[in-house]
C-alpha cells in the first residue's frame, strides 16, 4: 500500500495572484505617476516642438501697435504672418510685410526684437517718386484705393536696388517708412501678413 506522504510533499504551493499588484504598489508614487502619464508627456513635448518649428519656419501671430497702416489695419488687430512664400519667391508689390528694423532704423535705437509692418510699393529696378500728392512708379501714378489720405510730402526719385523693396504705410502722412529711411533689404523680412484673426468682426484676409 502506497503512502500518502509523497502526495502531500509534492503538492505545489498556491500561487499568490496578488503578488504582482503588491510589488507595483510598493513602488514610489512619482514612479507610478510617471508610468501613468509618460505618454501624455511625450504627446505634449511633441506638440511643443511642432509649435516652435511652425512659429520659426511657417507662420506666427503678430499684433498691430500703431496706426501707420490705417485704414487697412487698426491698432490691436491680430494677424497671422506666413513665412514660407519668400523662401520660394521674392516679395511682390502690394504685399503687406512684417520686417525687422534695417540698419538705418537701428541707428535711431530700434532693436531686432521690434518689428514693423508696411506695404511693398516697388521692387528691384523700379523707381519711386512722390509729388503732387501721388506716388509714381517709373513715372506712372500708383492707383491706391487702400490709403487713408494722399501723401502731403515730396520725395525725389529712388531706384530700388537688387534684393530690396520700397515699403510705405497706408497711412501715408503718419508712417515711418522707406520715404524716411530708404529701401528695405529682403533679408530683414520676417513674412507676409495673410490673415486677420482678431477682432472677430473683421476676420479675413488682408
Amino acid at each position: 500500500m502506497k503512502s500518502d506522504h509523497n502526495d502531500v510533499s509534492t503538492q505545489k504551493r498556491p500561487v499568490n495572484q496578488d503578488s504582482d499588484f503588491l510589488e507595483t504598489a510598493s513602488e514610489p508614487l512619482w514612479k507610478r505617476l510617471w508610468i501613468d502619464q509618460k505618454e501624455n508627456v511625450r504627446i505634449l513635448a511633441l506638440a511643443l516642438v511642432i509649435a516652435i518649428v511652425l512659429r520659426i519656419f511657417v507662420a506666427e501671430p503678430r499684433f498691430i501697435p500703431s496706426n501707420s497702416m490705417e485704414p487697412t489695419l487698426h491698432i490691436g488687430d491680430r494677424l497671422l504672418v506666413e513665412k514660407v512664400s519668400y523662401y520660394l519667391n521674392p516679395p511682390h508689390a502690394g504685399d503687406i510685410v512684417v520686417f525687422e528694423p534695417p540698419a538705418q532704423l537701428r541707428e535711431y535705437g530700434y532693436t531686432g526684437k521690434q518689428a514693423f509692418i508696411k506695404r511693398v510699393i516697388a521692387t528691384p529696378g523700379e523707381t519711386v517718386t512722390v509729388s503732387d500728392n501721388r506716388v509714381f512708379i517709373d513715372g506712372i501714378p500708383l492707383q491706391e484705393r487702400y490709403i487713408l489720405e494722399p501723401p502731403d510730402y515730396i520725395m525725389g526719385a529712388v531706384t530700388v536696388p537688387p534684393n530690396s523693396v520700397f515699403v510705405m504705410g497706408d497711412n501715408r502722412n503718419d508712417s515711418n517708412d522707406s520715404h524716411v529711411w530708404g529701401v528695405l533689404p529682403d533679408k530683414n523680412i520676417i513674412g507676409v501678413a495673410r490673415l486677420r484673426f482678431w477682432p472677430l468682426s473683421r476676420v479675413g484676409t488682408v
